[in-house]
C-alpha cells in the first residue's frame, strides 16, 4: 500500500476482492479495483451504489469546499449515467470545526442536492476527538434506474471513440495553487490561470450530459493517479486495447508550468472533474457539441481497440501505483503548520 492515498491493484487483488462477504445473486457488478460503482438488481430496475470520502478544506472556505466534496461524492455514481438520487451521509467532524462552519458546509450540500434531485435519506454527525481536516467523513450516493439506461463501466467496445473532458492535471493544480499560491515563485499569470482551473473540477452534471446525448458505452472519472491511472483502469475494467495520440488530449492553461514546478507528471495527477468516455462514433458528435454548450472541453483522443491494456503513441502506458500530488499537498500543509 502506499503511505497516502488509494490501495493499489495489487494490494485490492490480494487482500480485499476474495473478501466481499456473501455472495448474492443480486449483486452484478461488485467491488473492483479502479471501477467506479457496483450494481445490485432489485426487480427490474438497478441500483447503482457509490462510496467515497468527505474531504472539506477550511481555507477554500466552507461554502466552495462543500460544493466540491458534493460533486466527488456524486462522481462514481454519474458515470452509471442515472442521476444520483439518494445520499447517505456521515460526518465525523474534528472538534474545532464551529457550529456556524458545519451548518455552512450543510446548507450547501442541501443547495446542491436539490438543484441534482437528490434526497438525503440518512447519517451521523458528531464531533471526535483526533479527527481532523481534510478528511471529515465519508457518503454513500445511489442511483435507481432502467439497466438499459445505465452505462455500465465495463461497456467499452472496439471501434468506440474515446472521449476526454476538461484535461489532465486540473484538480491538482488548481486545489495546490488556491491553497498554496503565493508560495510559489511562478508568474501570477500563471497562477490565475491555474485558480481558475479548480472551477473546473466538478465533472457530475458533465457525466449525466453526455450519457443523455448519445450512445456512450462507459465512463470513467480521472482521479487519484490522474489520467494514466484512468486510462490502465478503463482498459482493464471493460478488457479491451485503447489507443491515445497524445497531442490530441486538452491541456487547460497554467497546468503545465504549475506541475513542472513540482516535477508532477499533468497525466499522473489527480483531475476530479475530468472524464474518459467510451461513445459509439454515430454519436460522437451529439455528445461533444452537449458537453460544449456546457461550456466543457471535450475532444476526441482515441479508440477502442481489441486486445488489452492503454498505449500512447504505439507505446504501452504503465499504471502509476502512486499519485505524487498528495505529497506536494502534505509538504505545503506541513509547513503551513
Amino acid at each position: 500500500m502506499p503511505d497516502s492515498g488509494k490501495v493499489d491493484g495489487r494490494f485490492f487483488d490480494r487482500h480485499i476482492y476474495p473478501h466481499l462477504g456473501a455472495s448474492r445473486a443480486e449483486v452484478r457488478v461488485g467491488p473492483r479495483h479502479g471501477v467506479d460503482f457496483g450494481v445490485v438488481d432489485v426487480g427490474e430496475r438497478s441500483l447503482v451504489v457509490a462510496t467515497d470520502p468527505i474531504s472539506i478544506v477550511p481555507d477554500l472556505g466552507f461554502e466552495r469546499a462543500a460544493r466540491f466534496a458534493f460533486d466527488v461524492v456524486c462522481a462514481d455514481v454519474a458515470v452509471s449515467g442515472l442521476p444520483p438520487a439518494y445520499l447517505s451521509v456521515n460526518f465525523t467532524l474534528p472538534p474545532e470545526m464551529t457550529d456556524a462552519e458545519f451548518a455552512t458546509v450543510w446548507e450547501t450540500i442541501d443547495e446542491e442536492a436539490r438543484e441534482l434531485g437528490t434526497s438525503v435519506v440518512a447519517g451521523h454527525t458528531a464531533r471526535y476527538a483526533g479527527c481532523s481536516y481534510p478528511w471529515v467523513g465519508g457518503a454513500t450516493v445511489l442511483a435507481v434506474g432502467d439497466p438499459e439506461e445505465m452505462v455500465s463501466p465495463d461497456g467499452a467496445r472496439p471501434g468506440d471513440d474515446l472521449l476526454l473532458t476538461t484535461g489532465p492535471g486540473v484538480e491538482a493544480v488548481g486545489l495546490l495553487t488556491t491553497l498554496f499560491g503565493d508560495e510559489m515563485d511562478l508568474p501570477e499569470s500563471t497562477l490565475d490561470a491555474a485558480r481558475e482551473r479548480f472551477g473546473e473540477a466538478r465533472g457530475v452534471r458533465d457525466a449525466l450530459t453526455a450519457a443523455a446525448a448519445g450512445p456512450v458505452t462507459a465512463m470513467h472519472d480521472v482521479t487519484e493517479g490522474g489520467l494514466a491511472a484512468a486510462l490502465c483502469e478503463f482498459a482493464g475494467s471493460a478488457g479491451v486495447r485503447i489507443d491515445v495520440e497524445r497531442e490530441a488530449v486538452p491541456m487547460r492553461p497554467g497546468v503545465e508550468p504549475v506541475c513542472t514546478y513540482h516535477d508532477l507528471d499533468p497525466w499522473r495527477v489527480t483531475s476530479s472533474g475530468s472524464l474518459l468516455v467510451a461513445v459509439d462514433p454515430a454519436g460522437t458528435d451529439q455528445v461533444l457539441d452537449a458537453l460544449a454548450d456546457r461550456g466543457t472541453t471535450a475532444a476526441v483522443v482515441g479508440r477502442v481497440d481489441g486486445g488489452e491494456g492503454a498505449f500512447v503513441d504505439g507505446s504501452r502506458l504503465d499504471h502509476p501505483r502512486v499519485d505524487r500530488s498528495w505529497d506536494v499537498y502534505a509538504d505545503y500543509a506541513g509547513g503551513a503548520d
